[in-house]
């Protein structure tokens, strides 16, 4: 993969599959900035992975903060945008606004971070949107994941005829063993992930890193343009 000295921002690479990206992409002599929403989050996970590792407060929720973000830094090669949450419940939950939030992170925010940065990537660079199996394995209450991962993933098909000098890509993660479901699945995170894993061809959950050398194929390679890598082991075909 031709990926060194290249500068690269992963927004959201405070934990989970971000972190991954950020740690590999550093591993690889790269240039990594890194957001998170919190501040000190981001600073203390930048200085974790590397002395040269940047950490940048940035929430893509916001339009005006995020065209304020890039007119205030160079430009990069590469941006992967892994920030995103989930919501687990009935349509008829709660106030519609609250709950399609994440998916207005997913849509929303990655167009906002595209409109923004468009301009500050270099010819030949590219944007790695985060998909996700519930695109194409829809399960009860994840209606709005499904929405959200279905939308990142059109993304990277859409915005290929509008930009023909930027790639643009979409990672769609499975199962994946990240602090994300700490909070969804609390103490019965383990068991309900080993169940998951034995429904899979491969018998195991994705882990960060196996996500993240997929998002830096996507990075890496000229020719890759407009697709939706699956990263699931084979989960969306059973």
């Amino acid at each position: 993969m031709n990926m060194h000295n290249k500068k690269i921002l992963v927004i959201g690479g405070s934990s989970g599959i971000g972190k991954a990206v950020a740690e590999m992409a550093y591993s690889m002599g790269n240039h990594v900035t890194l957001t998170s929403r919190q501040l000190p989050k981001a600073i203390a996970t930048a200085k974790s992975i590397g002395n040269t590792v940047t950490g940048l407060q940035l929430d893509i929720n916001d339009e005006t903060q995020v065209e304020i973000f890039f007119n205030a830094i160079e430009g990069f090669d590469h941006i992967y945008i892994a920030a995103g949450s989930t919501k687990i419940g009935a349509l008829t939950d709660g106030l519609l606004h609250q709950n399609l939030q994440a998916f207005h992170t997913r849509l929303i925010g990655s167009l906002s971070v595209v409109r923004a940065a468009i301009h500050r990537i270099s010819s030949g660079g590219s944007f790695v949107f985060t998909g996700g199996i519930s695109t194409d394995r829809p399960i009860p209450g994840a209606w709005v994941s499904g929405l959200g991962t279905a939308a990142a993933e059109q993304l990277a098909r859409v915005l290929v005829m509008e930009y023909p000098y930027i790639r643009f890509n979409a990672v769609s993660p499975g199962y994946t063993d990240t602090p994300m479901w700490d909070d969804l699945l609390g103490e019965n995170r383990n068991t309900i992930l080993a169940e998951v894993a034995q429904k899979l061809p491969v018998k195991k959950i994705a882990s960060p890193q196996e996500v993240a050398s997929a998002v830096l194929f996507l990075m890496s390679n000229a020719s890759v343009n407009g697709e939706v890598l699956h990263v699931d082991g084979g989960g969306r075909l059973v």
